[in-house]
């Protein structure tokens, strides 16, 4: 069961708003940055490298441990894990990436709740932590969270991609099959990582997310 688990929550279904989000890909591809998908592989590939996303991804663990203690009574530990969320938020430059970390955890919540999994105090919590609580709930092991995560956002940016390109879906499968190694091993790497002992280098989507907001004309949500 913890394999369709996870299933159903990287599943395009989950009511979340993911699919309304570029996340600054779509800048990059108006500036004629990314033309072809050999740029869109080298641009996922360099953000699961470098890019906020690893500290997120690194983050997982210990807001999972965090929820745990605070769903067994440990109120105490809530003060860690509301910092650790509004550090991860703070990682984020533009203020409409944050918002859609707000929303999406959010949605989460409340689907979590809808399925008889709520927080043990209504708080509002951004996407990573609201993953973790997800994960934790429905017994999902620790690597396969992490992996969860990143698939996620691989398959987010190729949704976004195949409408941007343009990008055929088929190549799009391509795509996600070609980054699996490098999920993997992130993941495994990540897992033990100290989020706050990590870099991000990811300047260039940093950039894009926040000239997203001034395009004339955008598909995607700001």
């Amino acid at each position: 069961m913890t394999t369709l688990a996870l299933l159903q929550l990287v599943s395009p279904a989950l009511p979340v708003g993911a699919f309304s989000y570029s996340e600054g890909l779509e800048v990059l591809i108006q500036k004629g940055c990314l033309v072809d998908e050999s740029d869109l592989q080298q641009w996922i590939e360099a953000e699961l490298r470098r890019g906020a996303l690893r500290l997120e991804a690194a983050a997982l663990s210990p807001l999972r441990f965090q929820l745990q203690c605070w769903a067994r009574g440990m109120t105490e530990i809530q003060e860690e894990l509301i910092s650790l969320d509004g550090w991860l938020l703070a990682l984020r430059e533009s203020a409409a990436m944050r918002a859609q970390q707000v929303q999406m955890g959010g949605a989460l919540l409340e689907l979590m709740n809808a399925l008889d999994h709520p927080l043990p105090e209504a708080v509002v919590l951004a996407w990573p932590a609201a993953w973790a609580w997800a994960c934790l709930s429905m017994g999902i092991p620790e690597l396969e969270m992490i992996e969860g995560y990143l698939y996620g956002w691989v398959a987010n940016q190729l949704s976004a991609a195949v409408r941007l390109v343009p990008l055929g879906p088929t190549t799009a499968q391509k795509i996600q099959q070609q980054l699996l190694p490098l999920i993997s091993a992130q993941a495994s790497v990540l897992r033990d990582q100290d989020p706050k002992m990590l870099w991000s280098g990811g300047v260039g989507a940093g950039l894009a997310q926040l000239a997203h907001a001034e395009l004339y004309s955008r598909l995607f949500r700001s």
